[in-house]
C-alpha cells in the first residue's frame, strides 16, 4: 500500500525520501538515530499526530520552520497522496488528500491505515486509565465516522462545561446564573457523551471472548478480559450498548451531581472519566499482573486494533514494528509472530538495533541502515 515515503524537516529528517517494497522493509540503527521516527512519520499520516504524544511544535527539525510528510500509496488504497504540514509560527495544520486541501484536518485521518507496535505499549495496561480510554478513542475514531464526531462533540461541550465550573468556583458563587451557564452544555454532553459510552460498551462486549483468546494464543495461562467500567450511566447490558438510555442516564447524572461539581469546578460523571479495564483471573491486571502478562495483554490489544481496522477498512493496515519483541522470551515472540502472519498483513515497516534482532519470519524483507537520520542500503537476503 505505501509506496513511498517523503518527510522534510520531520525529527531529525531533513529530506527522507524513501521507497517502500510492497512487502515491507527492515531499518536498523543504534538508538537515537530515527529509526522510530521513520515509523512515527508514517503513523502520523493516519493519525495527525505524533503517536508518541509529542506537540506538532516539537516533532519539526530544529531550526526549521515546518515540516512535511508525504504518502505515495497504491492500492488499496482509497488515495494515490497524502500529505501532512506543519508550520511552527502560524501553528497551522494542513492535510491534503490527492492534492486537494481538506477544509477539516478529520477528513484526512486514517487515509494511510497502520497500527504500531513497541514496547512502550505495556503502558496501555500498567498504565492509567487515560491510556485505555485514548486507545479506544483511536481505534473507534479510526474505523467509525460516527463515533468521531460524536466524541469531537462531546469533547467540545464538556471543555466548556468545565470552564463554566471554574468560573463558578472561582467566584464562589452558586447562583442560578452560574447554574444556567454550566447546564446549558448538559444537553450536548448527554446526547454525544452517550453515543461514545454505548459504542465503547458494545465493542467491549463483542471483542472480550476474541481478546481472552489473542492473550491465551500469546501465552497466557489464566483468563484475561476486558471490561468496560463507567463512571454514570445505565448497569444492564442492554441499556448499557443503548445511546438513547445512556443519555438519559447521564442527564440524570448531571443533575443530581451539579451542586458537587460546582463546589469542585471539575465535571465528574461522563465518558471522559472511564475505563477499560483488564482482569487477569479476576483480578485487576494493572495491579497484580506481572511485567510478562501485562506485556502480552497489550499486545493482545493491538492485535485487536489491527482486526478492527482491517474490518473497518477491508484490507490490513500497514504494520509498523518498533522493535516489538524486544521484551519477549522466545516462545511468546514466536506465538505473536505466528498471530501477525494469521492477521494477512502484508506490508511491515519493522524497525531494530541489530541485524540479529530480525525475527526469522521477515528476514526476507529488503533491509536499510540507519544513522543520524540517513538511511543507507543493505544487501537484500539471499
Amino acid at each position: 500500500m505505501l509506496a513511498r515515503l517523503v518527510a522534510k524537516d520531520y525529527r531529525n529528517f531533513t529530506q527522507l525520501d524513501l521507497e517502500v517494497p510492497s512487502t515491507g522493509l527492515v531499518i536498523i540503527g543504534e538508538n537515537g538515530h530515527g529509526k522510530t521516527n521513520l515509523l512515527e512519520a508514517v503513523a502520523y499520516l493516519a493519525l495527525l499526530r505524533s503517536f508518541r504524544g509529542a506537540r506538532d511544535a516539537d516533532v519539526v527539525r530544529f531550526g526549521a520552520p515546518a515540516f512535511h510528510v508525504r504518502a505515495e500509496l497504491t492500492h488499496p488504497s482509497a488515495f494515490n497522496t497524502v500529505t501532512v504540514g506543519f508550520e511552527r509560527n502560524t501553528r497551522r495544520k494542513r492535510a491534503t488528500l490527492d492534492g486537494v486541501e481538506q477544509p477539516r484536518l478529520t477528513s484526512a485521518l486514517g487515509a494511510v491505515p497502520s497500527v504500531e507496535f513497541s514496547p512502550a505499549d505495556v503502558a496501555l495496561v500498567a498504565g492509567g486509565p487515560s491510556e485505555r480510554r485514548h486507545y479506544l478513542d483511536v481505534m473507534l475514531a479510526l474505523s467509525s465516522r460516527a463515533y468521531l464526531q460524536a466524541l469531537q462533540l462531546y469533547r467540545g461541550a464538556l471543555l466548556r462545561r468545565n470552564a463554566a465550573l471554574r468560573t463558578a468556583q472561582r467566584d464562589g458563587a452558586r447562583s442560578a446564573e452560574h447554574e444556567a451557564r454550566v447546564s446549558v452544555w448538559e444537553p450536548a454532553m448527554a446526547e454525544h457523551g452517550g453515543f461514545v459510552a454505548a459504542t465503547r460498551h458494545a465493542f467491549v462486549r463483542d471483542h472480550t471472548e476474541r481478546f481472552t483468546q489473542l492473550s491465551a494464543a500469546i501465552g497466557e495461562r489464566q483468563a484475561v478480559v476486558m471490561k468496560y467500567a463507567a463512571t454514570g450511566g445505565e448497569t444492564s447490558d442492554e441499556q448499557l450498548t443503548s445511546a438513547d438510555a445512556q443519555a438519559d442516564a447521564y442527564r440524570r447524572a448531571y443533575a443530581q451531581q451539579r451542586t458537587q461539581e460546582l463546589r469542585r469546578g471539575v465535571t465528574l460523571v461522563g465518558p471522559h472519566r472511564d475505563d477499560l479495564q483488564l482482569l487477569l483471573g479476576g483480578r485487576d491486571l494493572r495491579t497484580f499482573g506481572s511485567a510478562g502478562q501485562q506485556r502480552s495483554a497489550a499486545i493482545a490489544l493491538r492485535l485487536l486494533e489491527l482486526a478492527t481496522l482491517r474490518d473497518a477498512v477491508g484490507y490490513p493496515p500497514l504494520l509498523l514494528l518498533d522493535d516489538p519483541f524486544a521484551e519477549l522470551d522466545l516462545g511468546r515472540a514466536g506465538r505473536v509472530l505466528a498471530l501477525l502472519e494469521d492477521s494477512g498483513a502484508s506490508q511491515v515497516l519493522l524497525a531494530v538495533p541489530r541485524v540479529d534482532d530480525i525475527p526469522a519470519a521477515f528476514t526476507r524483507l529488503e533491509q536499510r541502515s540507519m544513522c543520524d537520520g540517513l538511511l543507507q542500503p543493505l544487501a537484500s537476503p539471499s
